[in-house]
């Protein structure tokens, strides 16, 4: 079995969605605090200059208040996605595509590192294929999407528009697989998938999402099962060290396994509102696929043997779950490693005569970052104040603003601000412009803003596991919106009562488990592992 990483233990879709104005009063407050800081920075534009004109164009809904409504308001104030013209489908706009293409960066370095290539399978798979596994049909089967005509006509078998491609690929991998040479065949794919949702919520669960789905054949059970653990470790140390999202990697119960696989793997996530998420999953599929689909090869002793399979994927559900585990009130907050824009530089000036040392100092400011590999980007566009860029960029999650005025320019310095700590306890003054103490402080601060919210997610994750001794327990620690942890061995009916009293569900057995011995808190029994219960999307 490989080595797992060890960490820290543990709205209606056919609406448009909508910007809301900033309340006069929290505007004019922002605007003050924002008009004080400029001031001390050399800024030229007064406070009351960023009130005019709606300085914020849209205003987010506290999370506090409503959750959910929070999460949307997020979404079309950053720009990250709108919703399609058919229900329960989103368009994800360029900035929310960047966000993806950050988790494809990292993600398909570690895939080749681990020995694995990228190809494509076709979008319409025949309706036969899904029926050659009992279980995955019968766990697939409501939420199919049918092609039935084509070219006008009718076709003679439907099409199902990809659910997941493990029917395709077993289809395909009996063409290539013959021969123990031919093994182990290690494959990804990144693609669209369709599943017909009744209720669906941006990013997390949508009609159609983009996702990279891996699937491997092997000759033994144990690589088999080795690479299966491989893949939700890979996934684990994305989540912690780059989403900076202190997931919970471990086992699904009976119930919640994967139709036609013999054990999935998960990580888990909380969320802002203390539900969880299950960010990604790694499959061990035995031998279920290649005995429906005849999938064989003949080892070294002549002998001919079904191979053993792997699937794994993580989709744009993780950017979802970003927003939910960092964002705040005002708006987007993006750790560093993933974030599209990782400095804002914003030049601040007053008179005419002011503005070309302001933009010369700027554009030198630029150059010194990009060549040290900071993501920055400069908005210098005059048809916007600065107090509005402030708030937007704010919304936008970006990690760290400069500020560079007429004062900054004369002093050879600038002013610092940390997204992920408000108002002036954020802002740092005088920050030298000679390059290598500029570069060595931003990256610093970048660095400082990773951990910083990683810790913040980790307390809070940690301070919402309750660990129960009773189902009595577990119901308070569920209805009170928290997690449960405790020892389980009990039936998988046992399990479905505990979801139908209380919507929640194990979300995992963890990897780590305590050590002595346990009794399950349903039955008495003596148990080996403890679950965690939640509810979740």
């Amino acid at each position: 079995m490989a080595s797992l990483l060890r960490l820290p233990s543990l709205l209606s879709p056919s609406k448009p969605l909508l910007r809301r104005r900033l309340p006069a009063a929290r505007l004019a407050a922002s605007a003050a605090s924002r008009g004080q800081a400029s001031a001390a920075a050399g800024a030229a534009a007064p406070a009351a200059a960023e009130t005019r004109g709606g300085d914020r164009e849209g205003q987010v809904t506290p999370r506090s208040a409503d959750f959910n409504a929070w999460y949307t308001d997020v979404i079309a104030a950053a720009e990250l996605a709108d919703y399609g013209p058919v229900r329960g489908t989103m368009v994800i706009r360029p900035y929310g595509y960047a966000i993806w293409e950050a988790i494809q960066d990292y993600l398909n370095v570690k895939f080749k590192e681990t020995g694995h290539n990228n190809m494509y399978f076709p979008q319409f798979i025949p309706y036969s294929f899904i029926e050659k596994e009992a279980s995955h049909v019968e766990g697939f089967s409501p939420e199919l999407a049918l092609v039935t005509i084509g070219g006008g006509k009718e076709l003679e078998e439907k099409l199902v528009v990809r659910p997941t491609s493990e029917t395709i690929v077993n289809h395909m991998f009996t063409k290539w697989i013959h021969s123990y040479r031919d093994l182990p065949l290690m494959i990804n794919q990144w693609a669209n998938v369709t599943r017909w949702e009744m209720r669906t919520k941006p990013f997390i669960r949508t009609l159609e999402f983009l996702w990279q789905e891996g699937h491997t054949a092997h000759a033994t059970l144990e690589e088999a099962e080795k690479e299966a653990m491989q893949m939700i470790d890979v996934y684990t140390k994305f989540a912690y060290e780059h989403a900076a999202i202190p997931v919970i990697p471990g086992r699904k119960s009976r119930v919640e396994t994967f139709a036609g696989a013999n054990r999935t793997y998960t990580i888990e996530a909380m969320m802002g509102d203390k539900k969880a998420l299950q960010a990604g999953t790694s499959h061990n599929l035995g031998q279920n696929f290649s005995r429906a689909f005849g999938t064989q090869f003949m080892d070294e002793n002549g002998q001919i043997e079904h191979v053993w399979q792997t699937s794994w994927a993580i989709s744009t559900r993780f950017v979802g779950g970003i927003i939910m585990t960092h964002g705040d009130d005002a708006g987007l907050m993006l750790p560093p490693r993933i974030a599209p824009i990782q400095v804002i530089i914003v030049p601040i000036w007053k008179k005419g005569d002011e503005k070309a040392s302001v933009l010369e100092a700027v554009d030198s400011v630029q150059k010194i970052l990009k060549e040290a590999g900071i993501r920055v980007k400069v908005d210098d566009s005059e048809l916007r104040t600065p107090g509005w860029k402030f708030n937007h960029y704010e919304m936008k999650g970006v990690p760290v603003r400069i500020e560079i005025g007429p004062r900054d320019v004369t002093n050879k310095s600038v002013v610092v601000s940390r997204r992920d700590v408000p108002a002036k306890q954020g802002k740092e003054f005088g920050v030298s412009m000679e390059p290598s103490i500029l570069v060595n402080h931003i990256k610093g601060r970048l660095d400082d803003i990773q951990g910083s919210l990683l810790q913040k997610a980790i307390t809070f994750r940690d301070s919402n596991i309750v660990d129960v001794s009773s189902y009595g327990e577990l119901k308070e620690a569920i209805s009170e919106g928290k997690w449960a942890r405790g020892p389980w061995s009990a039936s998988d009916a046992d399990e479905l009562k505990v979801k139908e009293e209380t919507s929640a569900t194990i979300r995992c057995f963890p990897f780590e488990q305590p050590e002595g011995t346990k009794k399950c808190f349903m039955t008495g029994n003596p148990a080996e592992e403890v679950a965690i219960f939640a509810k979740s999307y």
